[in-house]
């Protein structure tokens, strides 16, 4: 049954595309790395929320998808976010971070571990992500981190087939990113850029606390004929951002400056296709591994990939 499914596993990693993040990764397979007594598991992490129902419908949703898409890994969860864990405390429920949810994993002898965040873009949250991992590392005997769900262009592309068919096609439209003040901002740009470049000429995109600005996004509203705006959550969950500054100042904001506006109340985590590109991203990391940027040099130094 082991060799069947390494089999299978190689077979996946043949067929699946390979991004342009994706090209500094070799041909691996996690579980062909296993001695009898390891344990392998899978660590899905989530900035959190706390509210229960696009909790339901997102986190909870996307855990059962990896559950059932990898019935031989342990699925565990953890949360970034101290504040929500601590306002889930309040109400009975518990959650773990990154590192509590590792130290756990390893003390109960599981010796393989992939983790898989629902991160948007490969910002300060995987960072710190990476960091949890990096400390943690020594008690297994392998950790893989799987992909973001925006890094080569081939994920935009993906990204954009899977939301906009969804969008009511009669209305402007604003993604609207939580957003970073790091430089991996600009792949909100990105998504605007390459919006317009697949011929969705009225969608716009903005975030919260990063660029482009609610501004950015006003100014290529008036320099468009659309009246009408749906406002869409560019986020995993549907949680505190778009229900108060999505749903609250956004839209205020746009209806006084004449627009009517609709919003879009789901997390990009409620859309299955959109799941789908997360479990993609786990099963990239069951079949390759990171090759160390140094190593990867040392092979264009020796002719084996060309400029």
């Amino acid at each position: 049954m082991k060799k069947t499914l390494s089999l299978l596993l190689l077979l996946l990693a043949i067929i699946l595309p390979i991004h342009a993040e994706e090209t500094r990764y070799e041909a691996s397979d996690f579980f062909a790395t296993m001695q009898p007594g390891d344990k392998a598991a899978l660590l899905m992490v989530h900035f959190g929320t706390t509210h229960d129902d696009t909790r339901a419908a997102t986190i909870d949703a996307i855990t059962r998808k990896a559950t059932e898409a990898f019935p031989t890994l342990e699925v565990r969860e953890a949360y970034t976010s101290r504040i929500i864990i601590h306002r889930l405390q309040k109400r009975g429920i518990e959650k773990q971070t990154p590192a509590e949810a590792l130290a756990q994993l390893s003390k109960e002898g599981y010796t393989h571990l992939i983790v898989q965040s629902s991160n948007i873009i490969d910002g300060i949250e995987m960072e710190s992500l990476r960091q949890d991992i990096a400390e943690a590392a020594a008690g297994f005997k392998e950790v893989r981190i799987g992909l973001p769900l925006l890094c080569g262009p081939e994920d935009y592309e993906q990204v954009i087939q899977a939301l906009m068919p969804a969008l009511p096609a009669d209305r402007a439209t604003v993604l609207v990113g939580h957003g970073t003040y790091a430089p991996i901002t600009a792949a909100y740009a990105m998504m605007d850029y390459m919006l317009k470049a697949k011929g969705y000429a009225h969608a716009h995109v903005g975030t919260i606390e990063g660029y482009p600005t609610f501004d950015d996004a006003l100014r290529l509203l008036n320099a468009g004929n659309e009246k009408k705006v749906t406002l869409v959550p560019f986020m995993f969950v549907a949680g505190e951002h778009a229900k108060n500054d999505i749903a609250g100042e956004w839209k205020e904001a746009l209806e006084e400056a004449g627009y009517d506006v609709e919003v879009y109340m789901k997390g990009l985590g409620e859309n299955p296709a959109i799941q789908d590109l997360f479990i993609d991203r786990i099963r990239f990391a069951t079949t390759h591994k990171l090759l160390p940027i140094n190593d990867k040099k040392k092979e264009y130094a020796k002719g084996k990939d060309k400029f």
